[in-house]
């Protein structure tokens, strides 16, 4: 049907503090009203009925750290696989990243993306596209042509640009597009090797360390370069205590300075590698409990802009070696919503904070028109049940990977219906 009511729901929208008991009625894939006073004297004939059960109705999860496989590695994650992990876990648009093979530094692989996802997948798909071509850090892609194509971002992915003066020409440019860049914060020649956060932990097991320094002086660096040209930048993960002083001390300076942390580097520390638990080696690499918590905190105040899943789908034959010669990363898009509830169930921030993080947030940086619960706009929703618990099994996720840090942990609140264009792409026990 092209009208639905939503009943019943607790409508949450962080954009404009919407918290209230309600209704939402969805017209040809719009929202069309919600409020209150809607349908309190009953849903008219001929409009599809969905009763909510008081949950919370919430503009749908924008994810802007995906990595996939396609092209490519289809093996690993294919657009369509990942946009059910996504609809799974209450995410309705995602933003891939370019470390593709080949990279997305060209016209035709943004179309190939964005046609791909049309015919394939499940949620709203939009590609960051290359900054250097082949991601080697050492010419410009072209920027003006790919953002036409639809790019929606320009990154390296996880290739620091390590030439300052390719940076500086790529901010510069960038401020004619109005364009949003995105760096990896890792800096080469300190990373290089490394394994895991350097520390007590890692020396006790024997294994390389990555400073906390390699991290900040990128971002040092590159808001210097931000001083010089006016670019919007955006660090893609901060992991530090030291990475958001720096960028509250610039955000305080007015600087067009914004980053995202993992919801694995919120809920998870150093210790949760353990017994050298290859899930849990991620590129940052999960930091100190007081590292966590600083970043949390950053949450909490608006200096850490957005939450990200940092999904990066990797197959058993890269994780089933010894730490240190494993593969970095871990699938997150079904576990996003429950990581971050885990934190607003343990008190460390509101809901509406975490929210805002993972829907109006993101969208304003880049420039879409989902992420808020208001007339007109696309009806992207997400319906949470906050207090169901479940146990994960990362055998059961939509994802091809199953490299999950949180496999066998109890997990508390997740996305119960996801709805895209109007449409539900996913209602947990039924098939869409």
């Amino acid at each position: 049907m092209s009208r639905t009511a939503l009943i019943n729901a607790r409508l949450v929208d962080p954009a404009s503090g919407l918290d209230e008991q309600g209704a939402l009625l969805i017209e040809h894939g719009k929202i069309a009203d919600f409020g209150a006073a809607l349908f309190r004297d009953g849903v008219p004939d001929g409009i599809e009925t969905v009763d909510c059960g008081g949950h919370v109705l919430s503009p749908g999860l924008i994810d802007m750290h995906v990595f996939t496989g396609e092209p490519g590695n289809e093996h690993r994650e294919t657009l369509g696989s990942a946009t059910q992990a996504a609809a799974a876990g209450g995410v309705t648009t995602i933003i891939v990243m370019p470390n593709t093979q080949p990279a997305i530094d060209d016209v035709a692989l943004v179309d190939f993306i964005k046609r791909r996802a049309r015919d394939t997948g499940l949620v709203h798909v939009h590609p960051m596209a290359a900054l250097t071509k082949g991601l080697k850090g050492e010419q410009m892609a072209e920027m003006g042509l790919l953002k036409e194509a639809g790019a929606v971002a320009f990154t390296d992915a996880d290739h620091t640009l390590e030439n300052a003066q390719v940076m500086r020409r790529a901010m510069a440019y960038s401020t004619y597009l109005d364009a949003l860049i995105v760096n990896h914060a890792a800096e080469p020649s300190l990373a290089r090797g490394g394994v895991m956060n350097e520390g007590e932990l890692a020396s006790r097991l024997g294994l390389a360390g990555i400073p906390k320094a390699a991290e900040t002086i990128i971002i040092e660096r590159d808001i210097r370069l931000v001083e010089m040209t006016g670019a919007r930048y955006h660090v893609s993960q901060v992991s530090t205590a030291d990475s958001v002083d720096v960028i509250r001390r610039a955000k305080a300076r007015g600087l067009p300075v914004t980053c995202g942390a993992s919801a694995c580097h919120l809920t998870l520390n150093e210790n949760d590698v353990g017994n050298y638990l290859t899930f849990c080696k991620l590129d940052p690499p999960l930091r100190a409990e007081d590292d966590r918590r600083a970043v949390l905190a950053g949450v909490a105040d608006g200096t850490v802009d957005v939450i990200v899943s940092a999904h990066d789908p990797q197959d058993p034959e890269t994780k089933r070696l010894p730490f240190s010669v494993s593969a970095f990363g871990a699938v997150g898009l079904e576990t996003l919503l429950p990581a971050t509830l885990s934190l607003v169930h343990n008190g460390d921030i509101e809901l509406g904070a975490a929210l805002r993080a993972l829907t109006c947030r993101p969208a304003d940086l880049l420039g879409l028109e989902a992420g808020r619960i208001a007339k007109g706009r696309p009806a992207d929703l997400t319906l949470i049940d906050m207090g169901v618990p479940w146990v994960l099994d990362r055998y059961k996720l939509k994802s091809k990977s199953k490299n999950s840090p949180y496999d066998e942990r109890r997990l508390q609140g997740r996305a119960i219906r996801t709805i895209v264009n109007g449409k539900s792409v996913y209602v947990q026990g039924e098939d869409v």
